[in-house]
């Protein structure tokens, strides 16, 4: 099966699905948007993974690319590509299915429990999922749930932690995919956003990257999700 992720900065890549995607033979490819990169035909891709970033989907102005983004997840959303965005993924997809994206009440970042809302149940991308699990978060804004969407689930920081499209399109706003590596990565480019509040850990040495058992257990949830996603493009196929 062929993914193909759209990345906003060096640092925040596939992580635990690229490991995924290799250990099941799967094509990975990429675009780079922050070096100029173009897209591929939606129609010639199973799964598009929309990756996170540090910035608002709000700043085109800044990153013109963004609105050529958004114009491709239009055209892969009207096509049927499966998508599944990750943090500013999820909030580009939210945007895109015409629902707000505005500021979170409180910047929620590290080791925080998402619980599962009632009606994520009635998806079959989440009915076995368990009702609250660990899950590593890094981000200032939230979406508000598109029209028809399911909601996924919610913490005590942010209220609306994901939602399946009723095009059957994933928004997470937390990190399954993370990595040790990939956690370092955020503290080394963003470790500025680790100041004091409700919702943020306290940067003590390795404290964000050592929860080896919490990464294995997101690992095989994004795992699962990523199998029942291409299961599905591959029943229409």
């Amino acid at each position: 099966m062929r993914i193909h992720s759209l990345e906003h900065v060096p640092f925040e890549r596939p992580a635990a699905i690229a490991d995924w995607a290799k250990a099941g033979g799967h094509d990975l490819s990429s675009t780079r948007l922050y070096a100029g990169e173009g897209f591929p035909d939606p129609g010639s891709i199973d799964l598009i993974l929309v990756m996170g970033g540090p910035m608002s989907v709000h700043d085109e102005a800044r990153y013109a690319w963004l609105a050529a983004e958004k114009r491709y997840l239009e055209r892969a959303l009207a096509g049927g590509t499966p998508l599944l965005g990750i943090c500013l993924g999820a909030q580009l997809l939210a945007e895109v299915l015409g629902a707000e994206v505005r500021p979170n009440p409180d910047r929620e970042i590290g080791w925080f429990p998402v619980t599962l809302r009632q009606e994520s149940r009635r998806s079959p991308l989440f009915a076995d999922f368990p009702p609250r699990f660990p899950a590593f978060h890094w981000h200032g804004e939230t979406f508000a749930l598109p029209a028809g969407a399911l909601a996924v689930g919610e913490s005590a920081a942010c209220r609306n932690q994901g939602f399946v499209s009723a095009e059957g399109a994933v928004g997470l706003q937390f990190h399954l995919e993370a990595t040790e590596a990939s956690i370092a990565g955020l503290v080394a480019n963003c470790g500025e956003e680790l100041t004091a509040g409700r919702f943020i850990q306290p940067l003590v040495e390795g404290e964000l990257v050592s929860a080896r058992r919490d990464l294995e257990a997101s690992h095989a949830l994004i795992g699962t999700l990523v199998e029942r996603l291409l299961a599905g493009r591959s029943g229409r196929g």
